[in-house]
Protein backbone atom coordinates (compact mmCIF):
# COMPACT_ATOMS: atom_id res chain seq x y z
CA UNK A 1 0.00 0.00 0.00
CA UNK A 2 3.04 2.54 0.06
CA UNK A 3 2.56 3.35 -3.65
CA UNK A 4 -1.14 4.43 -2.93
CA UNK A 5 0.03 6.26 0.29
CA UNK A 6 3.01 8.15 -1.90
CA UNK A 7 0.02 8.94 -4.68
CA UNK A 8 -2.72 10.17 -1.88
CA UNK A 9 0.41 12.35 -0.19
CA UNK A 10 1.13 14.01 -3.73
CA UNK A 11 -2.51 14.52 -4.64
CA UNK A 12 -2.94 16.35 -1.07
CA UNK A 13 -0.37 18.17 -1.42
CA UNK A 14 -1.22 19.40 -4.95
CA UNK A 15 -3.69 22.06 -6.09
CA UNK A 16 -7.30 21.28 -6.60
CA UNK A 17 -9.42 23.38 -9.29
CA UNK A 18 -13.12 25.01 -7.39
CA UNK A 19 -15.30 22.27 -8.13
CA UNK A 20 -17.66 20.20 -6.24
CA UNK A 21 -16.76 16.89 -8.03
CA UNK A 22 -19.85 15.50 -8.07
CA UNK A 23 -21.98 14.01 -10.98
CA UNK A 24 -25.10 15.69 -12.44
CA UNK A 25 -27.28 14.23 -9.78
CA UNK A 26 -24.93 15.27 -7.19
CA UNK A 27 -23.19 11.78 -6.60
CA UNK A 28 -19.78 12.61 -5.40
CA UNK A 29 -16.75 11.37 -8.04
CA UNK A 30 -13.83 9.69 -6.68
CA UNK A 31 -10.30 11.44 -7.17
CA UNK A 32 -9.08 8.02 -9.17
CA UNK A 33 -10.12 4.61 -9.91
CA UNK A 34 -8.62 2.02 -8.21
CA UNK A 35 -8.42 -1.99 -8.18
CA UNK A 36 -10.48 -2.47 -4.31
CA UNK A 37 -8.07 -3.13 -1.70
CA UNK A 38 -5.64 -3.86 -3.98
CA UNK A 39 -2.45 -2.10 -6.11
CA UNK A 40 -2.61 -1.53 -9.58
CA UNK A 41 0.43 -3.14 -11.62
CA UNK A 42 3.16 -2.14 -12.07
CA UNK A 43 3.06 -1.00 -15.83
CA UNK A 44 -0.16 1.14 -14.85
CA UNK A 45 0.76 2.23 -11.68
CA UNK A 46 -0.35 5.69 -10.34
CA UNK A 47 -0.96 9.14 -11.53
CA UNK A 48 2.68 11.31 -11.35
CA UNK A 49 4.48 8.08 -10.55
CA UNK A 50 6.44 6.11 -13.15
CA UNK A 51 6.29 5.31 -15.94
CA UNK A 52 3.10 7.54 -15.91
CA UNK A 53 0.59 5.47 -17.95
CA UNK A 54 -2.26 6.98 -16.03
CA UNK A 55 -0.95 10.79 -16.47
CA UNK A 56 1.86 13.19 -15.61
CA UNK A 57 0.10 15.04 -12.64
CA UNK A 58 -0.74 13.27 -9.12
CA UNK A 59 -3.92 15.43 -9.35
CA UNK A 60 -4.72 15.18 -13.66
CA UNK A 61 -7.47 17.44 -14.72
CA UNK A 62 -8.69 17.61 -11.42
CA UNK A 63 -5.66 20.04 -10.29
CA UNK A 64 -5.54 22.03 -14.09
CA UNK A 65 -7.80 21.85 -17.10
CA UNK A 66 -5.95 21.52 -19.97
CA UNK A 67 -4.75 24.32 -22.14
CA UNK A 68 -7.08 25.30 -24.33
CA UNK A 69 -5.00 26.75 -27.41
CA UNK A 70 -6.54 27.15 -31.31
CA UNK A 71 -4.52 27.47 -33.96
CA UNK A 72 -4.91 30.29 -35.96
CA UNK A 73 -3.41 32.60 -38.39
CA UNK A 74 -4.22 33.79 -41.89
CA UNK A 75 -4.01 36.75 -44.11
CA UNK A 76 -2.31 39.91 -42.68
CA UNK A 77 -0.36 39.92 -39.41
CA UNK A 78 -3.02 42.69 -38.47
CA UNK A 79 -6.32 40.64 -38.98
CA UNK A 80 -4.75 37.72 -37.47
CA UNK A 81 -3.44 39.45 -34.20
CA UNK A 82 -7.66 40.33 -34.01
CA UNK A 83 -8.33 36.59 -34.30
CA UNK A 84 -5.81 36.15 -31.49
CA UNK A 85 -7.52 38.90 -29.15
CA UNK A 86 -10.87 37.68 -30.17
CA UNK A 87 -10.20 34.04 -29.29
CA UNK A 88 -8.11 35.01 -25.72
CA UNK A 89 -11.76 36.74 -24.95
CA UNK A 90 -13.81 33.84 -25.91
CA UNK A 91 -11.68 31.56 -23.12
CA UNK A 92 -8.76 30.28 -25.04
CA UNK A 93 -5.79 30.14 -22.79
CA UNK A 94 -2.71 30.68 -25.07
CA UNK A 95 -2.21 31.05 -28.25
CA UNK A 96 -0.90 28.93 -31.43
CA UNK A 97 0.64 30.50 -34.66
CA UNK A 98 -0.03 29.51 -37.98
CA UNK A 99 2.57 30.72 -40.72
CA UNK A 100 1.75 30.61 -44.11
CA UNK A 101 3.52 28.20 -46.85
CA UNK A 102 6.22 30.91 -48.33
CA UNK A 103 7.41 31.59 -43.81
CA UNK A 104 6.87 28.07 -43.71
CA UNK A 105 10.05 27.57 -46.76
CA UNK A 106 11.98 30.81 -45.45
CA UNK A 107 10.60 32.98 -48.39
CA UNK A 108 9.90 36.64 -48.22
CA UNK A 109 6.62 37.50 -49.32
CA UNK A 110 7.92 39.93 -52.09
CA UNK A 111 9.73 36.24 -53.37
CA UNK A 112 9.04 35.19 -57.28
CA UNK A 113 8.43 31.46 -54.97
CA UNK A 114 5.40 33.35 -53.17
CA UNK A 115 3.15 34.51 -55.68
CA UNK A 116 -0.20 33.48 -54.97
CA UNK A 117 0.96 32.21 -51.71
CA UNK A 118 0.87 35.10 -49.03
CA UNK A 119 -1.55 34.76 -46.31
CA UNK A 120 -3.35 31.94 -47.61
CA UNK A 121 -2.69 29.07 -45.38
CA UNK A 122 -1.19 31.26 -42.29
CA UNK A 123 0.18 34.63 -41.58
CA UNK A 124 2.73 35.73 -43.40
CA UNK A 125 5.59 37.12 -40.88
CA UNK A 126 8.66 38.22 -42.95
CA UNK A 127 10.52 40.50 -40.31
CA UNK A 128 10.96 41.30 -36.53
CA UNK A 129 8.92 44.23 -37.22
CA UNK A 130 6.06 41.88 -38.40
CA UNK A 131 6.05 39.69 -35.64
CA UNK A 132 5.60 42.75 -33.29
CA UNK A 133 2.48 43.61 -35.23
CA UNK A 134 1.31 39.76 -34.56
CA UNK A 135 1.47 40.03 -30.76
CA UNK A 136 0.15 43.84 -30.32
CA UNK A 137 -1.67 44.42 -27.35
CA UNK A 138 -0.72 40.67 -26.54
CA UNK A 139 1.10 40.36 -23.13
CA UNK A 140 4.12 38.09 -24.09
CA UNK A 141 4.96 37.85 -20.05
CA UNK A 142 2.04 36.87 -19.88
CA UNK A 143 0.58 34.69 -22.80
CA UNK A 144 2.14 31.18 -23.97
CA UNK A 145 3.13 31.59 -27.79
CA UNK A 146 3.12 28.37 -29.72
CA UNK A 147 4.71 28.66 -33.23
CA UNK A 148 4.29 25.90 -35.66
CA UNK A 149 7.36 26.44 -37.93
CA UNK A 150 10.38 24.05 -38.74
CA UNK A 151 12.68 24.99 -41.71
CA UNK A 152 13.18 28.48 -40.81
CA UNK A 153 12.54 27.88 -36.40
CA UNK A 154 15.18 30.03 -35.25
CA UNK A 155 14.33 32.55 -37.84
CA UNK A 156 11.06 33.23 -36.46
CA UNK A 157 12.39 32.76 -32.67
CA UNK A 158 14.94 35.40 -32.93
CA UNK A 159 11.69 37.68 -34.31
CA UNK A 160 9.61 37.18 -31.29
CA UNK A 161 12.27 37.09 -28.46
CA UNK A 162 12.99 40.38 -30.58
CA UNK A 163 9.16 41.48 -30.29
CA UNK A 164 9.62 40.97 -26.65
CA UNK A 165 12.56 43.13 -25.83
CA UNK A 166 10.12 45.81 -28.10
CA UNK A 167 7.39 44.88 -25.33
CA UNK A 168 9.88 45.43 -22.38
CA UNK A 169 9.09 41.34 -21.64
CA UNK A 170 12.57 39.88 -20.26
CA UNK A 171 13.52 36.81 -22.17
CA UNK A 172 13.59 34.83 -18.97
CA UNK A 173 9.78 35.27 -18.85
CA UNK A 174 8.64 34.20 -22.37
CA UNK A 175 6.82 30.71 -22.14
CA UNK A 176 6.02 28.69 -25.15
CA UNK A 177 6.62 26.18 -27.50
CA UNK A 178 8.95 26.20 -30.87
CA UNK A 179 7.76 22.85 -33.09
CA UNK A 180 11.08 22.85 -34.15
CA UNK A 181 11.14 19.45 -35.42
CA UNK A 182 12.86 19.23 -38.57
CA UNK A 183 13.54 15.32 -38.63
CA UNK A 184 9.46 14.82 -39.48
CA UNK A 185 9.89 17.09 -42.03
CA UNK A 186 12.10 14.77 -43.89
CA UNK A 187 9.72 11.97 -42.85
CA UNK A 188 6.52 13.32 -43.72
CA UNK A 189 5.61 17.19 -44.39
CA UNK A 190 8.58 17.83 -46.73
CA UNK A 191 9.32 21.79 -45.26
CA UNK A 192 12.72 21.75 -45.33
CA UNK A 193 15.21 24.40 -46.08
CA UNK A 194 19.13 22.74 -45.96
CA UNK A 195 20.00 19.51 -45.12
CA UNK A 196 19.62 17.25 -42.11
CA UNK A 197 23.03 17.80 -40.41
CA UNK A 198 22.94 22.08 -40.56
CA UNK A 199 19.24 21.65 -39.53
CA UNK A 200 20.52 19.47 -36.59
CA UNK A 201 22.99 22.02 -35.53
CA UNK A 202 20.02 24.84 -35.79
CA UNK A 203 18.37 22.80 -33.48
CA UNK A 204 20.90 22.09 -30.60
CA UNK A 205 22.28 25.92 -31.02
CA UNK A 206 18.42 26.81 -29.90
CA UNK A 207 18.31 24.46 -27.16
CA UNK A 208 22.03 25.50 -25.66
CA UNK A 209 21.07 28.74 -26.06
CA UNK A 210 17.18 28.94 -24.63
CA UNK A 211 18.80 27.06 -21.35
CA UNK A 212 20.62 29.95 -20.58
CA UNK A 213 18.77 32.85 -21.82
CA UNK A 214 14.77 31.53 -22.31
CA UNK A 215 14.65 29.05 -19.41
CA UNK A 216 10.90 28.76 -19.72
CA UNK A 217 10.42 28.10 -23.34
CA UNK A 218 9.98 24.39 -24.84
CA UNK A 219 12.71 24.40 -27.48
CA UNK A 220 11.44 21.16 -29.15
CA UNK A 221 7.41 19.88 -30.03
CA UNK A 222 8.28 16.77 -31.39
CA UNK A 223 5.61 15.95 -33.65
CA UNK A 224 3.90 12.79 -34.57
CA UNK A 225 0.68 14.95 -36.30
CA UNK A 226 2.13 15.37 -39.39
CA UNK A 227 3.21 11.69 -39.78
CA UNK A 228 -0.14 10.66 -38.48
CA UNK A 229 -1.79 13.13 -41.13
CA UNK A 230 0.80 11.69 -44.05
CA UNK A 231 -0.72 8.11 -43.32
CA UNK A 232 0.33 6.97 -40.82
CA UNK A 233 -0.87 3.90 -38.21
CA UNK A 234 -0.96 4.77 -34.75
CA UNK A 235 1.76 3.24 -33.72
CA UNK A 236 3.76 4.40 -36.60
CA UNK A 237 2.49 7.66 -35.33
CA UNK A 238 3.73 6.79 -32.11
CA UNK A 239 7.23 4.97 -32.76
CA UNK A 240 8.62 8.03 -35.43
CA UNK A 241 7.57 10.44 -33.41
CA UNK A 242 9.60 9.47 -30.63
CA UNK A 243 12.39 7.79 -32.09
CA UNK A 244 12.75 11.67 -33.30
CA UNK A 245 12.35 12.41 -29.83
CA UNK A 246 15.26 9.98 -28.95
CA UNK A 247 17.07 11.36 -32.05
CA UNK A 248 17.62 14.60 -30.71
CA UNK A 249 18.14 13.56 -27.21
CA UNK A 250 21.46 12.25 -28.75
CA UNK A 251 22.03 15.54 -30.73
CA UNK A 252 22.13 17.21 -27.90
CA UNK A 253 24.34 15.02 -25.77
CA UNK A 254 27.10 14.81 -28.45
CA UNK A 255 27.11 19.09 -28.03
CA UNK A 256 28.23 17.67 -24.47
CA UNK A 257 24.84 19.05 -23.29
CA UNK A 258 23.68 16.92 -19.67
CA UNK A 259 19.87 15.30 -20.75
CA UNK A 260 18.24 16.47 -17.77
CA UNK A 261 19.28 20.02 -18.74
CA UNK A 262 17.60 19.97 -21.82
CA UNK A 263 15.33 17.11 -21.80
CA UNK A 264 12.32 18.87 -19.21
CA UNK A 265 12.38 21.52 -22.48
CA UNK A 266 11.40 19.08 -24.85
CA UNK A 267 7.34 18.80 -25.15
CA UNK A 268 5.63 16.34 -28.26
CA UNK A 269 2.73 17.10 -30.25
CA UNK A 270 0.32 14.22 -31.41
CA UNK A 271 -2.99 13.91 -33.51
CA UNK A 272 -6.32 12.35 -31.96
CA UNK A 273 -7.50 10.43 -34.56
CA UNK A 274 -11.28 9.05 -34.75
CA UNK A 275 -10.97 5.61 -33.69
CA UNK A 276 -11.28 6.23 -29.72
CA UNK A 277 -9.63 4.21 -28.15
CA UNK A 278 -6.53 3.51 -30.00
CA UNK A 279 -5.73 7.26 -29.55
CA UNK A 280 -6.39 7.07 -25.70
CA UNK A 281 -4.38 3.69 -25.98
CA UNK A 282 -1.65 5.18 -28.00
CA UNK A 283 -1.40 8.93 -25.10
CA UNK A 284 -0.85 6.36 -22.56
CA UNK A 285 1.99 3.77 -24.19
CA UNK A 286 3.63 7.09 -25.41
CA UNK A 287 4.06 7.97 -21.49
CA UNK A 288 5.35 4.68 -20.61
CA UNK A 289 7.83 4.51 -23.29
CA UNK A 290 9.06 7.38 -23.08
CA UNK A 291 9.78 7.14 -19.37
CA UNK A 292 11.50 3.81 -19.55
CA UNK A 293 13.65 4.65 -22.72
CA UNK A 294 14.75 8.16 -20.85
CA UNK A 295 15.75 6.32 -17.53
CA UNK A 296 17.47 3.24 -18.39
CA UNK A 297 18.76 4.43 -22.21
CA UNK A 298 19.91 8.17 -21.92
CA UNK A 299 20.19 7.59 -17.94
CA UNK A 300 18.06 10.32 -16.91
CA UNK A 301 17.50 11.08 -12.79
CA UNK A 302 15.24 14.12 -12.83
CA UNK A 303 11.82 13.08 -12.87
CA UNK A 304 10.64 15.36 -15.47
CA UNK A 305 13.06 14.06 -18.22
CA UNK A 306 10.36 11.30 -17.74
CA UNK A 307 7.75 13.02 -17.76
CA UNK A 308 6.42 12.97 -21.75
CA UNK A 309 4.09 16.44 -22.43
CA UNK A 310 2.12 16.69 -25.31
CA UNK A 311 0.14 18.83 -26.77
CA UNK A 312 -3.30 17.41 -29.40
CA UNK A 313 -4.48 18.47 -32.36
CA UNK A 314 -7.76 16.87 -33.58
CA UNK A 315 -7.18 14.87 -37.13
CA UNK A 316 -7.47 16.91 -39.94
CA UNK A 317 -7.53 14.01 -42.81
CA UNK A 318 -11.00 12.66 -40.71
CA UNK A 319 -12.86 15.73 -41.87
CA UNK A 320 -14.83 15.66 -44.77
CA UNK A 321 -15.66 17.93 -47.49
CA UNK A 322 -19.03 15.81 -47.81
CA UNK A 323 -22.01 17.24 -45.59
CA UNK A 324 -19.17 18.94 -43.08
CA UNK A 325 -21.40 19.66 -40.15
CA UNK A 326 -20.12 15.79 -39.21
CA UNK A 327 -17.15 17.51 -38.52
CA UNK A 328 -18.22 18.78 -35.34
CA UNK A 329 -19.35 15.25 -34.57
CA UNK A 330 -15.90 13.84 -35.35
CA UNK A 331 -13.91 16.55 -33.86
CA UNK A 332 -16.02 15.97 -30.33
CA UNK A 333 -14.89 12.41 -30.54
CA UNK A 334 -11.47 13.21 -31.00
CA UNK A 335 -11.22 15.89 -28.30
CA UNK A 336 -12.42 13.38 -25.77
CA UNK A 337 -10.09 10.71 -26.96
CA UNK A 338 -7.29 13.68 -26.51
CA UNK A 339 -8.68 14.35 -23.09
CA UNK A 340 -9.06 10.78 -22.00
CA UNK A 341 -5.58 10.08 -22.98
CA UNK A 342 -4.27 12.66 -20.87
CA UNK A 343 -3.10 15.64 -23.25
CA UNK A 344 -2.03 18.85 -21.56
CA UNK A 345 -2.81 21.48 -24.16
CA UNK A 346 -5.40 20.28 -27.18
CA UNK A 347 -6.81 22.16 -30.46
CA UNK A 348 -9.76 21.81 -32.23
CA UNK A 349 -10.20 21.51 -35.91
CA UNK A 350 -13.12 23.81 -37.33
CA UNK A 351 -16.09 22.13 -39.43
CA UNK A 352 -14.79 24.10 -42.81
CA UNK A 353 -11.04 23.13 -42.51
CA UNK A 354 -11.32 20.88 -45.55
CA UNK A 355 -12.10 23.46 -47.48
CA UNK A 356 -10.05 26.83 -46.34
CA UNK A 357 -9.11 28.50 -43.17
CA UNK A 358 -11.87 28.73 -41.09
CA UNK A 359 -14.62 31.49 -40.29
CA UNK A 360 -14.49 32.89 -36.98
CA UNK A 361 -17.97 31.43 -36.36
CA UNK A 362 -16.39 28.02 -37.27
CA UNK A 363 -13.14 28.63 -34.74
CA UNK A 364 -15.39 29.83 -32.10
CA UNK A 365 -17.74 26.63 -32.60
CA UNK A 366 -14.22 24.52 -32.45
CA UNK A 367 -13.26 26.36 -29.31
CA UNK A 368 -16.52 25.43 -27.60
CA UNK A 369 -16.59 22.32 -28.17
CA UNK A 370 -13.38 22.38 -26.01
CA UNK A 371 -15.46 24.44 -23.35
CA UNK A 372 -18.48 22.03 -23.19
CA UNK A 373 -16.10 18.94 -22.54
CA UNK A 374 -14.36 20.99 -19.81
CA UNK A 375 -17.48 22.50 -18.42
CA UNK A 376 -20.26 19.98 -18.78
CA UNK A 377 -19.04 15.96 -19.22
CA UNK A 378 -17.23 15.82 -16.09
CA UNK A 379 -15.03 13.72 -17.87
CA UNK A 380 -12.06 15.68 -16.02
CA UNK A 381 -13.67 15.63 -12.63
CA UNK A 382 -11.71 12.04 -12.05
CA UNK A 383 -8.44 11.24 -13.38
CA UNK A 384 -7.68 8.77 -15.98
CA UNK A 385 -11.27 7.20 -15.73
CA UNK A 386 -10.34 3.99 -18.21
CA UNK A 387 -7.11 3.33 -16.64
CA UNK A 388 -7.84 -0.93 -15.55
CA UNK A 389 -10.37 -1.21 -18.12
CA UNK A 390 -8.88 -5.05 -19.83
CA UNK A 391 -9.68 -3.95 -23.39
CA UNK A 392 -7.92 -0.41 -23.06
CA UNK A 393 -4.59 -1.77 -21.00
CA UNK A 394 -4.22 -4.30 -23.39
CA UNK A 395 -4.37 -2.07 -26.31
CA UNK A 396 -2.28 -0.01 -24.46
CA UNK A 397 0.24 -2.89 -24.67
CA UNK A 398 -0.46 -3.77 -28.28
CA UNK A 399 0.50 -0.48 -29.56
CA UNK A 400 3.69 0.24 -26.81
CA UNK A 401 4.90 -3.25 -28.19
CA UNK A 402 4.35 -2.32 -32.25
CA UNK A 403 6.14 0.83 -31.40
CA UNK A 404 9.01 -1.39 -29.29
CA UNK A 405 9.19 -3.62 -33.02
CA UNK A 406 9.78 0.07 -35.57
CA UNK A 407 12.51 1.05 -32.42
CA UNK A 408 14.58 -2.10 -32.69
CA UNK A 409 14.05 -1.98 -36.99
CA UNK A 410 15.54 1.87 -36.58
CA UNK A 411 17.97 0.79 -33.95
CA UNK A 412 19.85 -1.83 -35.99
CA UNK A 413 19.76 0.90 -38.88
CA UNK A 414 21.58 3.05 -36.93
CA UNK A 415 23.95 0.10 -35.42
CA UNK A 416 23.01 1.31 -31.49
CA UNK A 417 22.38 5.15 -32.36
CA UNK A 418 18.75 6.22 -32.99
CA UNK A 419 19.93 9.52 -34.35
CA UNK A 420 22.19 7.69 -36.95
CA UNK A 421 19.09 5.31 -37.62
CA UNK A 422 16.70 7.75 -38.40
CA UNK A 423 18.86 9.72 -40.54
CA UNK A 424 19.84 6.51 -42.31
CA UNK A 425 15.77 5.34 -42.50
CA UNK A 426 15.71 8.84 -44.10
CA UNK A 427 17.84 8.92 -46.67
CA UNK A 428 16.91 5.37 -47.94
CA UNK A 429 13.15 6.31 -48.36
CA UNK A 430 12.24 3.57 -45.43
CA UNK A 431 10.16 6.31 -43.68
CA UNK A 432 8.44 7.68 -46.36
CA UNK A 433 8.06 4.12 -47.97
CA UNK A 434 6.25 2.84 -44.76
CA UNK A 435 3.74 5.91 -44.90
CA UNK A 436 2.64 5.38 -48.40
CA UNK A 437 2.00 1.78 -47.80
CA UNK A 438 0.02 2.72 -44.79
CA UNK A 439 -2.03 5.73 -46.76
CA UNK A 440 -2.59 3.22 -49.47
CA UNK A 441 -4.22 0.45 -47.65
CA UNK A 442 -6.21 2.42 -45.45
CA UNK A 443 -7.80 4.26 -48.86
CA UNK A 444 -8.13 0.47 -50.40
CA UNK A 445 -10.11 0.15 -46.81
CA UNK A 446 -12.19 3.40 -48.23
CA UNK A 447 -12.33 2.59 -51.89
CA UNK A 448 -14.19 -0.35 -51.04
CA UNK A 449 -16.47 0.20 -48.75
CA UNK A 450 -14.90 -2.22 -45.85
CA UNK A 451 -14.17 1.42 -43.77
CA UNK A 452 -17.35 3.30 -43.44
CA UNK A 453 -16.83 7.23 -43.61
CA UNK A 454 -20.30 8.79 -42.79
CA UNK A 455 -21.06 11.32 -46.15
CA UNK A 456 -18.27 9.73 -48.12
CA UNK A 457 -19.34 5.97 -48.62
CA UNK A 458 -22.17 5.76 -46.03
CA UNK A 459 -25.08 7.58 -46.21
CA UNK A 460 -24.19 9.69 -48.62
CA UNK A 461 -26.39 12.83 -50.15
CA UNK A 462 -26.70 13.52 -53.49
CA UNK A 463 -27.54 17.32 -53.25
CA UNK A 464 -25.86 19.65 -50.38
CA UNK A 465 -26.21 22.97 -49.63
CA UNK A 466 -22.45 24.57 -50.08
CA UNK A 467 -21.02 26.73 -46.58
CA UNK A 468 -19.65 30.13 -45.78
CA UNK A 469 -15.97 30.25 -46.72
CA UNK A 470 -12.95 32.23 -45.35
CA UNK A 471 -11.87 34.21 -48.71
CA UNK A 472 -8.32 35.81 -48.67
CA UNK A 473 -7.85 39.10 -50.49
CA UNK A 474 -5.91 38.95 -52.92
CA UNK A 475 -4.59 42.61 -51.88
CA UNK A 476 -2.93 40.89 -48.91
CA UNK A 477 -0.41 39.99 -51.14
CA UNK A 478 0.32 43.58 -52.89
CA UNK A 479 0.17 45.10 -49.64
CA UNK A 480 2.34 43.01 -47.40
CA UNK A 481 4.77 43.80 -50.62
CA UNK A 482 4.84 46.97 -49.65
CA UNK A 483 4.83 46.71 -46.03
CA UNK A 484 8.62 44.84 -47.05
CA UNK A 485 9.09 47.27 -49.65
CA UNK A 486 8.87 50.41 -46.82
CA UNK A 487 11.36 47.86 -44.23
CA UNK A 488 13.85 48.24 -46.67
CA UNK A 489 13.61 52.05 -47.07
CA UNK A 490 13.15 52.54 -43.82
CA UNK A 491 16.08 50.23 -42.04
CA UNK A 492 20.30 50.98 -41.62
CA UNK A 493 21.58 49.18 -44.45
CA UNK A 494 25.13 48.80 -43.56
CA UNK A 495 23.81 47.24 -40.15
CA UNK A 496 21.91 44.91 -42.21
CA UNK A 497 24.60 44.05 -44.00
CA UNK A 498 26.76 43.72 -40.93
CA UNK A 499 24.42 41.69 -38.96
CA UNK A 500 23.85 38.84 -41.99
CA UNK A 501 27.99 38.84 -42.63
CA UNK A 502 28.62 38.40 -39.18
CA UNK A 503 25.91 35.27 -39.52
CA UNK A 504 27.45 34.01 -42.29
CA UNK A 505 30.75 33.56 -40.93
CA UNK A 506 29.14 32.22 -37.89
CA UNK A 507 27.94 29.71 -40.08
CA UNK A 508 31.20 28.25 -41.78
CA UNK A 509 32.61 28.26 -38.05
CA UNK A 510 31.18 26.54 -34.97
CA UNK A 511 29.67 29.65 -33.22
CA UNK A 512 26.11 29.48 -31.96
CA UNK A 513 24.10 30.92 -34.10
CA UNK A 514 20.76 31.62 -32.28
CA UNK A 515 22.57 35.60 -31.17
CA UNK A 516 23.43 36.16 -34.51
CA UNK A 517 19.95 35.41 -36.04
CA UNK A 518 18.64 37.68 -33.10
CA UNK A 519 21.13 40.01 -34.18
CA UNK A 520 19.96 39.91 -37.74
CA UNK A 521 16.82 40.09 -36.83
CA UNK A 522 17.07 43.70 -34.35
CA UNK A 523 18.65 44.79 -37.68
CA UNK A 524 15.61 44.00 -39.39
CA UNK A 525 16.83 41.46 -41.94
CA UNK A 526 13.70 39.73 -43.69
CA UNK A 527 13.71 36.21 -42.97
CA UNK A 528 14.34 35.24 -46.63
CA UNK A 529 17.38 37.24 -46.15
CA UNK A 530 19.01 35.78 -42.84
CA UNK A 531 18.31 31.89 -44.55
CA UNK A 532 19.59 32.82 -47.72
CA UNK A 533 22.50 33.80 -45.70
CA UNK A 534 22.66 30.49 -43.95
CA UNK A 535 21.70 28.65 -47.48
CA UNK A 536 25.04 30.17 -49.35
CA UNK A 537 27.27 27.91 -46.23
CA UNK A 538 25.26 24.81 -45.87
CA UNK A 539 23.86 24.45 -49.27
CA UNK A 540 20.14 23.15 -50.51
CA UNK A 541 18.87 19.08 -49.66
CA UNK A 542 17.20 17.23 -52.62
CA UNK A 543 15.12 13.85 -51.30
CA UNK A 544 17.07 11.05 -52.54
CA UNK A 545 14.39 8.57 -55.20
CA UNK A 546 13.31 5.70 -53.80
CA UNK A 547 10.88 3.16 -54.78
Amino acid sequence: MAERQEWEDAYAAGRQRQSAFESLSGEPVPALGLPGDGEPPDAIGYPGSYPYTRGIHPTGYRGRLWTIRQFAGFASVSETNARFRHLLAAGQHGLSVAFDMPTLMGLDSDSPRSVGEVGHCGVAVDSADDMGKLMDQIPLDEVSVSMTINGPAQVLFGFLLVAAEDQGVEWSKLQGTLQNDILKEYIAQKEWLFPPEPHLRLLVDQVEFCMERVPLWNTISISGYHIREAGATAAEELAFTLADGFAYVEACRQRGLAVDDFVPRFSFFFDAHVDFFEEIAKFRAARRIWARWMRARYGAEDDRSLKLRFHTQTAGVSLTAQQPYNNVVRTAIEALAAILGGTQSLHTNALDEVYALPTEEAAELALRTQQVIAEETGVADTIDPLGGSWFVEQLTDRIEAAAEEIFATIDRKGSGSMLAGVLQGIEEGWFQSRLSDSAYEFEKKVTSGERGIVGVNRYVKQDEDGIAMLRISEEIESTQREVLADLRAGRDEEAVTSALEALQEGAAGTANLMELIVEAARARATEGEVVATLREVFGEYREPAWL
